[in-house]
């Protein structure tokens, strides 16, 4: 493929990141399977293992991104986009005409692969704006997955608030998921774009980082609070609209900052060219904002092809013009295929499973426990395990990326304590106290939080953003394997056994779950150490990217 063309200027990188908020939003798509899991299992008689085999489904789908990971190298942002629109019509298409009995009898492998194909939507529709967002940004890599990562925990609040104002249908709303949702994306389609990365030398470009910040904070308070209030007291129409205007006009806010550039441009501080920058699309830096790495020249290298580039330099060591390229170091751009040898990739890799893979087996199965404890109605349960998935999303990624440039501490190290305090939660959960439900919830989804946010840049630091998307979406792979062993396998296992002692399909007590939050306990524990070792691993790492208090390259003498 040919380089890119990148879009100069100062404020088309903002521009793009507001666009993404609203991708984000779509991506999240697959958490809505708690809000018409019910109707299916109800309309087509399944056992609750079934269903839990549905929730593996709908985790494969969403996590398993390794083509979208390549295509993001081969093709521009918006032809991955169309490609998870496309998916996210047919694949939600056809479960709507399951659950609205248009279509009976649809055969369970379908209705699984119909699952899969809806959810892989988000793989497609996330990929595509955290890859372009992460090197228009490449300064600012924890902040923005923390923001991008943030409102993809939201969403799931945000599909609750529009499932209230569908009156609990669920066939509603997969209709709007069938239809709405690929409306909106290609209306956002054309502002993700590869553009020229920002250098952080603008001052005000921390405040800009603030308020969306602050924005999607204040969004979450008004989320969490609508579907309190929604819960308590019965709503007219007309205020469940508002309530509606509202959270979309919290969800444009990140437009304001390339409004405010547009409307009041930073004055410069010496003489400009008669050219501005904002005019020289597809333009080329002389002057390298970051360190060349030793796959990247200049920054668009992030979009060049890497098999010329292979031939090339095939050709050159054969001719004895270039002594044989070296391996690259932590820090560098890793190729895939050089990435998947290193120990620091398979520790990384199984710290993130062990953790999300048993978050996910809870997510799953929230309803279910909520009513095994006693809980009636687990929307509310639903309800914040998306708000503190979104306050361990944001918080992980602003709280990194400030210790990391103060302290040089490396990202990791929160993901020792995320483990740790999923620990707690676990126990929590299984000793299944009056009102423990809550606490653990919410902790387990602050930790669930942190673990993706925390993923995301550390990939990008240790093995670069070149081959970030496919690297990204191989350690993704740790949710769907966490949701066929420890949810599907085990919890649903012992959830079934449970309740055939008690005579029914329906499990009631805190025996349902405890075996399996036991377990899962367990395993966070091991998670801890693979954690631990990492952390002590890439520390020398951390010190060298970070070492001047902000992000560099480190420079190749190789070449």
């Amino acid at each position: 493929m040919p380089k890119q063309v990148l879009k100069a200027g100062s404020r088309p990188p903002w521009v793009g990141l507001a666009a993404a908020v609203w991708i984000q939003i779509a991506a999240g798509n697959a958490y809505n399977f708690p809000l018409y899991s019910s109707a299916l299992k109800s309309i087509m008689g399944y056992s609750q293992q079934q269903v839990t085999i549905l929730g593996v489904a709908n985790d494969i789908g969403e996590s398993v991104g390794i083509l979208p990971g390549i295509a993001c190298n081969k093709f521009p942002p918006w032809s991955v986009l169309l490609v998870g629109t496309v998916l996210c019509f047919f694949g939600y298409g056809v479960l709507w005409l399951v659950v609205s009995q248009t279509v009976q009898n649809l055969p369970y492998w379908l209705l699984w692969l119909a699952l899969c194909i809806a959810t892989n939507s988000s793989a497609w529709l996330g990929t595509s704006v955290l890859v372009t967002n992460m090197r228009n940004f490449p300064l600012s890599r924890g902040t923005v997955a923390g923001i991008l990562k943030g409102y993809i925990g939201l969403s799931a609040a945000v599909y609750t608030v529009i499932y209230m104002v569908l009156n609990d249908s669920s066939s509603k709303l997969l209709a709007f998921l069938a239809l709405g949702l690929p409306v909106m994306c290609l209306a956002m389609m054309y502002f993700i774009r590869a553009c020229t990365p920002a250098s952080g030398e603008d001052s005000s470009e921390h405040v800009h980082f603030l308020f969306t910040q602050a924005a999607s904070v204040l969004l979450a308070i008004y989320l969490l609070s609508t579907t309190v209030i929604s819960d308590t007291v019965s709503l007219s129409d007309t205020v469940t609209y508002i309530l509606i205007a509202i959270m979309v006009i919290l969800l444009m806010s990140p437009l304001a900052i390339p409004l405010k550039m547009t409307l009041f441009p930073a004055k410069k501080l010496g003489p400009t060219p008669a050219t501005s920058s904002d005019d020289l699309v597809g333009s080329t830096q002389t002057d390298p904002l970051l360190i060349p790495s030793s796959s990247a020249t200049h920054l668009g290298s992030f979009y060049e092809n890497d098999d010329a580039s292979d031939v090339e330099t095939l050709l050159a060591v054969g001719e004895g013009a270039v002594k044989k390229r070296r391996r690259p170091r932590r820090g560098e751009d890793f190729k895939f295929r050089e990435a998947l040898i290193k120990a620091d990739f398979w520790l990384l890799w199984f710290s993130y499973f062990l953790g999300v893979g048993s978050g996910v087996t809870v997510l799953n199965n929230l309803a279910q426990i909520g009513v095994a404890v006693g809980v009636d109605d687990t929307t509310m349960l639903l309800a914040l395990f998306s708000f503190c998935n979104f306050v361990g999303r944001l918080g992980s990624g602003a709280v990194s990326e400030h210790f990391v440039r103060s302290r040089l501490l490396p990202r990791t190290f929160w993901m020792i304590c995320a483990h740790i305090i999923m620990i707690i939660s676990f126990l929590l959960f299984a000793s299944a106290l009056n009102g423990t439900i809550y606490v653990a919830t919410a902790l387990l989804g602050i930790c669930y939080g942190v673990q993706y946010s925390t993923m995301v840049p550390t990939s990008s630091e240790i093995f670069g953003l070149r081959h970030f998307g496919i690297i990204y979406n191989a350690m993704a792979l740790g949710n769907p394997i966490g949701a066929i062993l420890f949810s599907a396998i085990l919890a649903g296992y012992v959830y079934d056994a449970e309740a055939a002692k008690q005579g029914g399909s329906t499990c009631v007590g805190a025996d349902c779950f405890r075996l399996t939050f036991l377990v899962l306990a367990g395993v966070c524990g091991l998670g801890t150490v693979l954690s631990i070792i990492l952390t002590i691993r890439v520390r020398p790492v951390y010190q060298l990217l970070y070492a001047g208090g902000s992000f560099r390259l480190p420079q190749n003498s190789d070449h």
